[in-house]
């Protein structure tokens, strides 16, 4: 059953690096994430990877072990109702499992056993929910602004049975600080430019801590440029890392940041408007 939490002073979602991707969903506009589906159209059994190919069923199956059924359950759930949502976009569908879930699954290489996890601007619970069913020893907090998808996510968590905590927030506020925080770990995906994310993120790990940032192909000059700006907030180790060689046929980028002995960030969003 999921445990949830509600902040009515947090609103918005962060600003995305991409206009028309909501934090952590699928995007609307196919060009606009990497890889590429070759999946055929999304049909009732949507949720099974072997409807697109063989490699993407065995992939399934290494990554999520005996969690598979759960993991095509969450795929069928995403595509019978992620796009009346607005967590997914129409064209994404049939490509669910090969650009979306597997990527984000695999991340969970990078991390540590039994360590606390919270995914930032989750959504649709990307990466979040894959990294769960693929690690069900991670400690796994998803956090998120928006009321509606607040609900998504917790009927999702309830539906599979999962431990993950929700909490209705935003990385980036004072009130969310104080309560969530020295975490192994911080995941975000679709949320913001480096700078920015590294700013609200890293206040939330413990020294030593982990920032990845699931990005596309532009991320090494990404991490380039936002360099200094992330230092200036607590970023001591910048790396840019490829996550699922020989699970998914295009790897996961990650940028990997992690927090100094002391992180500075602020409270931008005291007082945002209420979401809907």
């Amino acid at each position: 059953m999921a445990n949830s939490s509600a902040d009515p002073s947090t609103t918005n979602s962060p600003d995305s690096s991409s206009a028309n991707s909501p934090a952590g969903s699928v995007p609307t506009d196919s060009s606009s994430a990497g890889g590429s589906g070759t999946h055929s159209p999304a049909t009732p059994s949507a949720g099974v990877p072997s409807s697109g190919s063989d490699a993407v069923a065995d992939a399934a199956a290494r990554v999520f072990g005996d969690r598979l059924p759960a993991a095509r359950r969450y795929v069928e759930l995403l595509a019978e109702h992620g796009v009346e949502r607005g967590l997914i976009g129409p064209r994404e569908v049939d490509r669910l499992w090969s650009r979306h879930v597997l990527n984000s699954a695999v991340v969970g290489e990078l991390m540590p056993t039994n360590c606390r996890v919270v995914d930032v601007g989750s959504g649709a619970g990307l990466p979040g929910i894959p990294l769960q069913l693929a690690r069900p020893d991670l400690r796994l907090t998803l956090l998120e602004p928006m009321a509606r998808r607040v609900a998504w996510l917790e009927e999702v968590v309830s539906e599979l049975g999962l431990s993950t905590t929700v909490v209705r927030g935003r990385a980036e506020e004072l009130t969310v600080r104080r309560r969530l925080r020295d975490f192994d770990v911080v995941t975000a995906r679709a949320v913001a430019p480096l700078a920015k994310l590294a700013g609200w993120g890293l206040p939330l790990l413990r020294p030593g801590g982990m920032l990845l940032a699931l990005k596309g192909a532009s991320a090494a000059e990404e991490m380039a440029r936002d360099a200094v700006a992330v230092a200036a907030v607590g970023g001591s180790r910048q790396e840019l890392v490829s996550c699922g060689e020989g699970f998914v046929t295009e790897p996961t980028t990650v940028i990997l940041v992690e927090r100094g002995n002391a992180a500075q960030g602020r409270d931008t969003r005291r007082n945002s408007r209420k979401d809907r």
